[in-house]
């Protein structure tokens, strides 16, 4: 069973909703014996009442605790940091500043604003917010260097509100070529976030499997790290339409995903 390596828990991610037990169950009952923990960080978040960091020696020793009670269920210790250019060099520090098996880099805000909440965003032309977008996750990955994965890379188009706007090479080829080029001179995966599948197929959109043409060009420059992630955060979405998503980019041509552990990364056969 590949690893899904993307998920959070209501313990650490403020915006989660279950239990470690109830993630765990979850995942048994599914048949994977392996899954990441990516709790959020976001360093200087915008001002939206939440406090989107926790205690990071505190999440370790708890961490320590779940994985006793696991068992041999496996349980990789990671986080997601959220990326704002002037937090840089801090999320560099903090990434360093206990174990961790995966570190997952993100970007959540677009000038400033969440766009989960604020959808101002989404009245730019796509290509232009999709560019834009593709271009502040190439800055993450020049100015940021202790991560191991790219996250949902498309995170801005889960939300659009017009459901015939799908993100693809062709619209922004610059941009996905300089992002492309740092992630695989820094040997840093791509993941594959099937909770933007299914998003996009609950919400009724034309196209919802991530574009061929993004994939393959990863590929052909080069890129041979590919994670998946399901981005669960509440009881019944772990490794939604996981399957899907992994026979969809084996048919493009990968054969091995990876996870990672203390920041090393382990292949599993598609």
């Amino acid at each position: 069973m590949i690893t899904d390596g993307h998920n959070h828990t209501k313990h650490f991610s403020v915006d989660a909703g279950q239990t470690i037990e109830e993630l765990i169950n979850e995942a048994k009952s599914k048949g994977f014996n392996r899954i990441g923990i990516t709790e959020h960080y976001e360093i200087d978040y915008v001002d939206d009442g939440l406090n989107w960091m926790f205690d990071l020696k505190e999440y370790n020793r708890t961490f320590e605790e779940w994985r006793k009670k696991a068992g041999d269920f496996e349980l990789l210790k990671g986080i997601e940091f959220g990326y704002q250019t002037h937090v840089a060099e801090e999320i560099d520090k903090v990434a360093v500043s206990i174990p961790l098996d995966v570190v997952l880099m993100s970007v959540h805000l677009f000038r400033g604003k969440d766009f989960y909440v604020d959808r101002e965003c989404y009245q730019l032309p796509a290509k232009e917010l999709h560019s834009e977008y593709i271009n502040i996750m190439a800055e993450m990955c020049e100015k940021c260097n202790n991560f191991d994965v790219v996250a949902h890379y498309d995170y801005i188009n889960r939300y659009a509100e017009n459901k015939n706007d799908y993100m693809t090479y062709e619209e922004c080829p610059k941009e996905f070529d300089r992002l492309f080029e740092v992630m695989i001179a820094k040997e840093k995966a791509l993941e594959i976030n099937t909770k933007s599948i299914q998003k996009h197929r609950a919400g009724g959109f034309t196209r919802c499997l991530p574009d061929a043409q993004i994939l393959n060009r990863y590929k052909e420059m080069g890129g041979k790290l590919i994670t998946f992630g399901s981005d669960s955060h509440f009881p019944g979405t772990f490794a939604v339409c996981f399957n899907e998503a992994v026979e969809y980019v084996k048919s493009l041509g990968f054969t091995e995903s990876v996870y990672y552990k203390e920041h090393k990364p382990h292949f599993e056969a598609m």
